[in-house]
């Protein structure tokens, strides 16, 4: 019994469990105009989809994308492209949302990226969207 507790010990440590996916772990960069965001599940089970969210320090958070799930031990990445078109701030935090086939949900951990783009950049950005 005492080597059991052991291993589940050490498994807690370096995964973390939300709902019906434990997630080994969840990080957001700045990557050029983008924000790339990337997570690496471990066990999946009972899962609908992953649910995207985005907010920045004064504003609530917004949905951006729904991802469909891979199954056990998968890794996810995600490019937020429309990051530099929000005038709110420079700094956006981000979490996933875990959806499970009973339409019950959890939260990751949320993670925070600090995002510089040109003014050139987001203008031009800008100009084109209203263009599509």
């Amino acid at each position: 019994m005492k080597y059991k507790f052991l291993v589940v010990a050490a498994v807690l440590f370096f995964t973390t469990a939300f709902a019906s996916a434990l997630f080994d772990y969840f990080h957001a960069k700045s990557d050029g105009s983008n924000i790339k965001l990337e997570w690496k599940t471990g066990e999946e089970n009972n899962l609908r989809h992953f649910v995207i969210e985005r907010k920045s320090v004064n504003t609530d958070y917004i949905q951006i994308a729904t991802i469909a799930p891979k199954g056990s031990n998968s890794f996810y990445s995600f490019y937020d492209e429309n990051a530099y078109k929000t005038s709110s701030g420079l700094v956006f935090v981000y979490r996933v949302k875990i959806v499970e086939n009973d339409n019950s949900f959890s939260y990751s951990k949320e993670v925070s990226v600090s995002h510089a783009i040109s003014g050139v950049k987001r203008t031009w950005g800008s100009i084109k969207a209203m263009f599509r």
